[in-house]
């Protein structure tokens, strides 16, 4: 009798426990592969589960992240899903031991290499440079994008080498900056023109993986053109995106708006393949091929921006101007791929590549929290 009571009693708690669910829903016409986010607290207080639970759709395990924004404790709860276009996927949440899962993004400060950071995923890899730079003949001024053709992280790897510059099998450093905003970085745009600002000068890793990576780089007070001018960019990239999203916070001490612009590096060509949408914000890049290096694909979206313009009159960059509001993040995404890491290989694939982000930026997944 008392073994029948108990089978029963497991048996409702487990029935309690599958009850609950996570719904999920594509709008849009293509399949996604993203990290949904559900804020902490309603998630805990919906589930009433602790740290050590599994998120299951029946059939497989969904890996997931707690986000903590640099708090000690989690602000968002981050499951990386696969979605196909226009239908709906539920999720349940069940207590238990979840499986490990290894990290598939990273970040970090490089001091060995005169001060970059630099940041990965399973895709793709970037870096910016920092204060022990400036001043040197080999100094550049925006983003750099590092072309990897292998899911692990090669971060630390390439710089123990040194001999990132040469592809021996995982892929190589290749892009080049110069006195641009390479691939979509930012600068001042004062009195007509491009005034780039110093680099970096402190960093703060927020979260670093095992599914997302943020981090916030903070620029220090600088005059120029009679204004004095400081900023912060936060970026994150979640893994499987080319993408990362970057926030940009300026503070002016002498005017409310501050005019900047975002740049692509552009090479020396005479009919370059690229597009811009004005309704979705979205610039495509497809550079030409570079020696036996391959070809690289740059995109930027600024989706929101209030009178965003497009400048193709600059001979080294595409432009895209905007302003920034003091007290006011402006956010946007930039974006890049490699021809020889296979996902996108042609000016078409990757421009569709960029539709399909710019549109679920404006059309995000669903979530509903069931009983």
């Amino acid at each position: 009798m008392k073994t029948i009571i108990l089978s029963i009693s497991f048996f409702c708690c487990f029935a309690i426990t599958f009850a609950q669910h996570i719904n999920i829903k594509n709008p849009t016409d293509f399949a996604r592969k993203e990290l949904v986010s559900i804020p902490y607290a309603d998630f805990q207080a919906h589930f009433k589960v602790d740290s050590g639970f599994v998120i299951s759709n029946g059939e497989q395990e969904f890996d997931y992240q707690f986000e903590k924004l640099g708090n000690e404790n989690p602000q968002n709860l981050l499951i990386q899903i696969e979605i196909p276009a226009k239908s709906s996927l539920k999720l349940k949440v069940i207590q238990g031991p979840k499986k490990p899962i290894s990290s598939k993004t990273f970040a970090r400060y490089v001091p060995e290499r005169f001060d970059d950071f630099a940041w990965e995923n399973d895709v793709v890899a970037f870096r910016l440079y920092g204060k022990a730079l400036e001043g040197r003949s080999d100094d550049a001024q925006g983003m750099d994008f590092w072309a990897k053709r292998t899911e692990n992280l090669v971060i630390n790897k390439w710089y123990a080498t040194g001999d990132y510059h040469a592809d021996h099998g995982e892929g190589l450093d290749y892009y080049s900056v110069g006195q641009t905003l390479g691939a979509g970085d930012i600068a001042l745009f004062l009195d007509g023109q491009i005034r780039y600002t110093k680099h970096y000068r402190q960093y703060a890793i927020l979260d670093n993986g095992p599914l997302r990576t943020t981090f916030k780089l903070t620029f220090e007070p600088q005059e120029i053109n009679g204004q004095v001018i400081s900023l912060t960019k936060t970026i994150s990239l979640d893994a499987g995106s080319s993408f990362n999203k970057i926030a940009v916070a300026m503070d002016n001490q002498q005017n409310n708006v501050t005019p900047f612009v975002i740049g692509v590096a552009k090479r020396n060509e005479e009919n370059p393949a690229y597009a811009f949408d004005k309704k979705t914000g979205a610039l495509v890049y497809w550079e030409p091929s570079l020696k036996d290096f391959g070809e690289t694909g740059i995109a930027v979206i600024a989706p929101k921006s209030t009178g965003l313009r497009f400048d193709n009159d600059n001979k080294s960059q595409f432009l895209l101007h905007s302003t920034a509001k003091n007290n006011s993040e402006f956010i946007y995404y930039n974006g890049a791929t490699w021809n020889k890491a296979g996902q996108n290989t042609s000016f078409e694939s990757w421009k569709n590549a960029v539709d399909q982000k710019a549109t679920a930026i404006q059309k995000p997944l669903q979530i509903q929290l069931k009983k």
